[in-house]
């Protein structure tokens, strides 16, 4: 990893660092759980419970925008219940009513990078917890990603976007700074493509 882009790193984490959390008492506005009883076939009944996010199951995309320079894009923001309360990894949203998942990766990149890509590939379908809830994600690569646009972020979102090569990426995760799932699952899967150009 370049010295340079580590330190630069390592300025947005302490720029996004969570110094405190104030627990709000009250009803959730965006996530609920419903509650079943689950016959099986075999006569046998389980109780479940489902987690449903903005009254929809929580799917979602997780984009890995390859630049015309051949670079990677990853994102840095705050995730406040991790041990860290900083998360890096690659830019991802929820899928929205009616969206398709192609058009929610697009819309995710622009939004959160100000990238834009008409060249996106399918990589891989996975749900995220399948034993509380049935979202679904799906991962893309976008290639020749060019920054056209601002980022477009929402009231409470509060992103940097990092720029780095595929292999500092893949380093990153090796050094425990990348720690989400859906990203490392996306970089391992990109590998096949990526080491191709």
């Amino acid at each position: 990893m370049r010295k340079e882009k580590l330190l630069e790193l390592k300025q947005y984490i302490n720029e996004l660092k969570t110094v405190k959390i104030e627990q709000i008492l009250g009803e959730s506005q965006f996530i609920k759980v419903n509650r079943f009883n689950c016959l099986l076939n075999n006569q046998k009944t389980i109780f479940r419970e489902e987690i449903i996010k903005n009254n929809l199951p929580g799917s979602a995309v997780i984009i890995l925008p390859i630049t015309e320079e051949n670079n990677t894009i990853l994102v840095v923001e705050p995730r406040v219940f991790t041990e860290k309360t900083v998360g890096i990894g690659l830019p991802a949203g929820y899928i929205e009513k009616g969206e398709q998942p192609i058009v929610a990766a697009k819309r995710e990149l622009e939004e959160e990078t100000g990238y834009v890509s008409n060249n996106l590939i399918e990589l891989t379908k996975f749900y995220q917890d399948e034993g509380c809830s049935k979202a679904y994600n799906i991962s893309f690569m976008a290639l020749n990603a060019k920054k056209l646009k601002k980022q477009h972020l929402d009231e409470s979102e509060f992103i940097r976007y990092f720029e780095c090569t595929f292999d500092e990426a893949l380093e990153l995760v090796d050094l425990g700074y990348i720690e989400g799932v859906n990203s490392i699952l996306t970089l391992e899967k990109a590998k096949k493509y990526v080491k191709g150009r």
